[in-house]
């Protein structure tokens, strides 16, 4: 169930802070609680908050932490991207937005501002944010100084960014439009769009268009000498006072704002004056330039004056003044009431709320699964019951750089194998921090545990002819030993392999832990973290030519545990054959799997023989599986045999820098995973959470 929007612009000044707030108060109307986050904010001026999350926080009375509603500065987000450290970027994006996603009903998330980045930067950025929090998109365009087909031209670009890379997008609002060009709008932007859009328009309105006295005031820094109260005045022309009064009083307009030397008493009294005939407009404020104290008359005129607006004192040229002040944006902030009001009353009469209301409530979500938030859902689960996992191989530096990675992330308990005096030597030389009161350091020979293990392996296995004194010396080997912990329940799981072969580390499971009540084979998948998804690769380690029984049972487990990790399963049963135009004895193998697993489950959607192409490219899948729910779109990928598994896996993996976390293996009573000897450390961080998350099963 779809638990937030994100708001995406288009450009700068597209008046999204309109749209955000809109859909708080929709919002909040039906559901109890709903968070607001604004993954980039701008850099804060001094100990200022976000203007944005500020506005929505106490408006709405919300009751989240201002902290929490955002992740990173935009000076913070540049150092970062500066650094390569975009993965960083994106899990602390994911971290945070969880944290309010389970904090409330739903989650109003507002991207980023195109303050400082150049619009394609920003615009990707907004892409991949939407993307790995897997919500959908309202886009917001303005149409200022813009002709129709170039205002066209630009919401057709955003919106192809985000579909491009399988983000929705549900709705799109065309803001600041003339009034008289709402309709015509509407029909051409709902021309160029799918009708599955909402199309929506709001005209321009200069009283939350223009900024307020009070940012003014913030931008020259000025004195206030009147009318405090009225900070809020909204603004409209700027009117410099340099002429005769007589002339000057003709260019006054609504809400305007006068700009003239302090020395212009003239100028000041007529237009106080002016302000309260109901022959002339009202104005705004006033601001007087030049540094030029007012005489004490006129400071007292002013003073009997019943009706009043700011005037503000600058000691800057009323040039200067007038330039900074034509560059001043608008804002919505917390004590402008007014304009927040009339932002959400803007919203409900313009925009289509039964639409966008039912289009919010039945999005059902996506199915693609990114790298980034399948790995935050690893570490999620696996804090969620921390267990224990036995990793024998503690005299290789990657296991101690892990192990001490794990330690920090506080997700597993952790037991090493090995002589102590040499981890810790290794620990020194490698200079990685490690706490041995948190990781237990056994020696398999001088454990207490070492003679009942060997009686027990000896139980075990004397039908087969082992002797005391050989299940000893089997015991004193790290895997056997590691393998009888998980067996005896002193361990949840075991991790191994980064020294030692596939044979050596599961040779001992297979001995004696022995595999789970109906499943005749072992097997072993690998999640291929890609750029924009998560597919599942099996079986790519373990069993060379698997027969059609085994091959379905490999696709049937495969299919279970990408379920367990939150991927929806579509099997593709690979072949160099699509369909039923392939013959030979391989197709016919792939074939009869597949047959088998329809019969089996029905419930699993499956294709089968496939070739790689047709299973994973939309457009080639319909080309030859036309009518096929797989086709196109499979992420659980079995092959027929170990030779072109773990070629391509590894291929894969080489050729497009996707992380391949795995292998995991499947049906063994309790789980034993095994490492490639070329691992890297993220490889044996990941495998060990996959371990700790099968035991809690």
């Amino acid at each position: 169930m779809n638990k937030a929007i994100y708001i995406a612009a288009s450009e700068a000044n597209s008046g999204k802070s309109m749209l955000s707030l809109g859909l708080m108060q929709l919002l909040l109307r039906k559901k109890p609680k709903v968070g607001y986050f604004r993954p980039i904010i701008d850099n804060p001026k001094g100990n200022s908050k976000d203007n944005h999350i500020n506005t929505v926080l106490n408006f709405f009375n919300l009751k989240s932490n201002y902290d929490d509603c955002y992740a990173f500065t935009r000076s913070e987000l540049i150092t970062m991207l500066n650094n390569d450290k975009e993965d960083e970027v994106i899990n602390l994006i994911i971290e945070k937005y969880k944290k309010l996603e389970e904090e409330n009903d739903f989650v109003v998330v507002e991207g980023t501002d195109f303050s400082d980045h150049g619009a394609i930067i920003e615009m990707d950025l907004n892409v991949l944010i939407a993307k790995n929090l897997g919500i959908p998109v309202i886009i917001v365009s303005g149409g200022v100084k813009k002709t129709l087909d170039e205002f066209i031209q630009s919401l057709r670009l955003t919106y192809d960014s985000f579909v491009n890379k399988d983000v929705q997008v549900i709705a799109v609002v065309a803001n600041k439009v003339q009034e008289e060009n709402i309709d015509i709008v509407l029909k051409e932007v709902g021309y160029n769009l799918p009708k599955s859009v909402s199309v929506n328009a709001i005209p321009i309105n200069k009283r939350l268009n223009n900024p307020t006295i009070k940012e003014f005031l913030k931008e020259i820094n000025a004195k206030v000498l009147f009318g405090e109260e009225f900070l809020n005045n909204t603004t409209g022309d700027l009117k410099v006072g340099a002429m005769q009064l007589s002339h000057f009083l003709h260019h006054l307009t609504d809400d305007s704002v006068v700009v003239t030397p302090a020395d212009r008493s003239d100028i000041l009294l007529g237009t106080l004056q002016a302000n309260i005939s109901s022959n002339y407009p009202s104005i705004s404020g006033i601001i007087l330039t030049g540094g030029i104290e007012l005489n004490p008359s006129i400071i007292k005129l002013i003073e009997g004056l019943e009706k009043i607006v700011p005037i503000l004192w600058v000691k800057e040229g009323t040039f200067g003044i007038t330039s900074r002040l034509g560059a001043v944006r608008s804002h919505i902030y917390a004590e402008n009431i007014d304009k927040i009001k009339m932002s959400i009353n803007i919203f409900e009469k313009y925009i289509d709320v039964t639409a966008l209301n039912e289009k919010l409530t039945s999005y059902k979500g996506t199915e693609v699964l990114t790298p980034r938030m399948f790995q935050y859902n690893l570490l999620k689960r696996a804090r969620e019951e921390r267990k224990h996992i036995v990793l024998p191989e503690g005299n290789d530096d990657r296991i101690l750089i892990t192990a001490s990675q794990l330690q920090k992330s506080d997700v597993v308990k952790l037991t090493l194998l090995g002589k102590r005096v040499n981890i810790e030597a290794s620990v020194k030389r490698l200079n990685i921090s490690f706490d041995f009161e948190k990781t237990e350091i056994i020696n398999p020979i001088d454990s207490d545990y070492f003679q009942d293990f060997s009686n027990t392996l000896y139980e075990l296995r004397k039908h087969k002819g082992l002797s005391p004194a050989m299940a000893e010396d089997l015991m004193a080997d790290v895997s056997y030993f590691g393998t009888m912990m998980v067996y005896k329940g002193i361990a949840d799981g075991m991790v191994s392999g980064a020294a030692h072969t596939t044979q050596h580390t599961i040779k001992p499971a297979l001995q004696f832990v022995k595999t789970k009540p109906g499943f005749s084979v072992v097997s072993s998948i690998f999640f291929m973290c890609l750029e924009d998804r998560v597919s599942v690769f099996g079986d790519c380690a373990i069993n060379p030519n698997p027969s059609a029984e085994e091959l379905a049972e490999i696709a049937i487990s495969s299919a279970d545990s990408s379920i367990a990790f939150g991927i929806n399963p579509k099997i593709a049963m690979l072949s160099y054959s699509s369909g039923s135009s392939g013959k030979g004895e391989d197709v016919e193998t792939v074939r009869k799997a597949t047959e088998i697993i329809k019969e089996k489950r029905p419930d699993l959607k499956v294709e089968g023989p496939i070739q790689y192409d047709a299973a994973v490219d939309p457009s080639v899948g319909k080309k030859k599986l036309p009518n096929s729910e797989v086709a196109g779109q499979a992420n659980v990928l079995i092959f027929p045999d170990l030779n072109t598994g773990n070629n391509t896996y590894k291929a894969v993996q080489r050729e497009t820098g996707a992380l391949a976390i795995g292998p995991m293996l499947q049906g063994l009573n309790k789980p034993v995973n095994d490492l490639s000897r070329g691992c890297t450390v993220d490889d044996i961080f990941n495998t060990v959470i996959l371990t700790a998350i099968q035991a809690q099963e």
